[in-house]
């Protein structure tokens, strides 16, 4: 069975919106996943599963949630090779240039970790609506289909 750990920041509650939408699709497509909140996970269990998620908020002008600091530090010094990696976020339009940066950075950081991209990145402004619902399905389903691909 595909394992997967979504891992999530937030301030409003979107975030775990988003975190819960991308679980339930990937529990739908057959994947067992762990669901955390990023300052109760180490960044470490992302070698212990097939599919790693990262929902997160943007704090600011730009800066990464301060509870997942030690998270996205952490991850920068591990070897993902051969795992397959998403980014989602909500935030806000309001702050423009810095909508959503964090999941820039944590894009960038999952390619210097050997990881495999599954899908391009998702930004959501605000709550998550049926537009951003079916865009976060078809980010879980892009996924599962790379990894799949990558072990046929």
């Amino acid at each position: 069975m595909v394992s997967a750990q979504v891992v999530f920041a937030t301030i409003t509650g979107n975030n775990e919106d988003v975190a819960d939408i991308v679980t339930e699709k990937l529990e739908d497509l057959g994947c067992q996943v762990k669901e955390t909140e990023i300052s109760q996970t180490d960044a470490a269990e992302f070698e212990n599963v097939d599919i790693c998620v990262v929902c997160a908020y943007t704090y600011d002008e730009g800066s990464l949630p301060d509870e997942g600091m030690d998270f996205y530090e952490d991850l920068q010094d591990l070897d993902l090779t051969g795992k397959i990696y998403g980014v989602a976020g909500s935030g806000d339009t309001f702050y423009g240039e810095y909508y959503n940066t964090t999941v820039d950075h944590f894009e960038t950081t999952f390619q210097q970790t050997g990881a495999t991209r599954g899908a391009a990145p998702v930004k959501i402004n605000l709550a998550p609506d049926q537009a951003a619902i079916d865009q976060l399905d078809a980010m879980a389903q892009q996924l599962v289909d790379t990894y799949h691909h990558a072990h046929a």
